[in-house]
């Protein structure tokens, strides 16, 4: 019997965490995201929600990977090889998977080896999937993620960046594309991640427990009515969840449609440039977070702020600070800083300008920028 999962939309609070999900739900090449804080702070309860909550998935109904049929452009080699002898694809649809990675993985484990039963019995090298390939347009969920050797952590963050699991060993090639939703989740007071490995991940979020007395008590009667009736109150909450379900298929619908401007992209380099952000990942992962969030308000073009929520889960896990400083970012800092960018363009837009030629058109302005 498969055990009942907690309605994403019932959980009480924690709201930048759960908009960090979402996010990567509609655009899962964001990268993952990182979920610090202390025990009972709804982190896996959220990640096992959010897989619940995923519309279907379209995939080739035999395919150990779960191949997109509307994308042979990143088939497995065994659906290529089908295609390449003419064979028509069986298609059918699936509900979204959540795999848990245990902290004791190997890089076998994870990426997948040599089938050695085969090899015994057949003398044939054929390659047995691990993790990587069981959680492909999935969600990988990994908890106590600082506790996992570091080797094995590099391997799935490579993975998520690229979508693709490449196997050259023990006289295997092999591919097959490795597309899912990272979730790594972590107490830091059993230890932190390597800097190197915290920059990895596009989004982090820090859960508190709430203080509030009234959302404190909200929590309390919905997991008392849960554990009652598990059935009856997820009944209460599938108008909400299918509302959230929809609109999340439909910002990936819209997605790579959004448009950013000149001064968006100027805002994001100054404000990372300002923090003093080292290297260029964390601004392509506001410009894409912010893309994301735009798509799953339903526009088509991102705003200020958009940039200014994507920056609150693209940056705390960046920033130089010391071991026992604060890690979160407030909304009116990034707001003020984010002003400032805007204010800066303006006023180089309108120097532009004035040190142009009269009869000078447009694009010869733009190009003196």
């Amino acid at each position: 019997m498969r055990q009942a999962v907690f309605p994403f939309t019932a959980i009480v609070g924690q709201e930048r965490m759960k908009r960090a999900l979402i996010l990567n739900a509609v655009n899962p090449s964001i990268g993952g995201v990182l979920i610090r804080g202390e025990r009972g702070t709804a982190k896996s309860t959220a990640a096992r929600a959010l897989a619940a909550l995923l519309p279907e998935i379209e995939m080739v109904a035999d395919c150990r990977f779960r191949c997109n049929p509307n994308q042979p452009e990143r088939f497995c080699d065994e659906c290529r090889e089908r295609v390449a002898r003419g064979e028509t694809l069986p298609i059918k649809r699936r509900r979204t998977r959540l795999i848990d990675l245990p902290v004791s993985a190997t890089e076998d484990r994870v990426v997948g080896t040599l089938d050695i039963e085969k090899a015994i019995q057949k003398g044939e090298r054929h390659f047995d999937p691990g993790v990587l390939a069981a959680a492909n347009r999935g969600i990988l969920y990994v908890d106590e993620v600082n506790l996992l050797d570091d080797h094995v952590v590099d391997l799935l963050l490579d993975s998520a960046a690229m979508g693709v699991n490449v196997v050259e060993r023990e006289g295997i090639s092999f591919q097959h594309p490795a597309r899912f939703i990272l979730v790594g989740t972590m107490n830091p007071e059993e230890g932190e991640l390597r800097p190197q490995l915290l920059d990895r991940f596009a989004l982090s979020v820090e859960v508190r427990g709430l203080s509030s007395a009234e959302d404190r008590m909200a929590i309390l009667e919905r997991h008392i009515a849960f554990d009652a009736d598990s059935e009856s109150f997820r009944r209460q909450w599938i108008p909400r969840e299918d509302e959230l379900s929809a609109q999340i298929d439909a910002a990936k619908k819209i997605v790579d449609q959004v448009t950013y401007s000149h001064r968006d992209l100027f805002m994001i380099a100054n404000l990372t440039a300002e923090m003093h952000v080292d290297g260029h990942r964390a601004d392509l992962v506001i410009l894409k977070a912010a893309r994301a969030h735009a798509a799953f308000e339903g526009r088509k073009q991102i705003t200020q702020r958009d940039i200014l929520l994507a920056a609150e889960l693209a940056l705390p896990h960046r920033l130089k600070r010391g071991p026992f400083s604060e890690t979160t970012l407030y909304e009116g800092e990034l707001q003020e800083r984010l002003q400032a960018a805007a204010d800066d363009y303006e006023e180089q837009s309108v120097q532009t300008d004035a040190d142009a030629p009269a009869d000078a058109t447009p694009s010869e302005k733009k190009a003196r920028s």
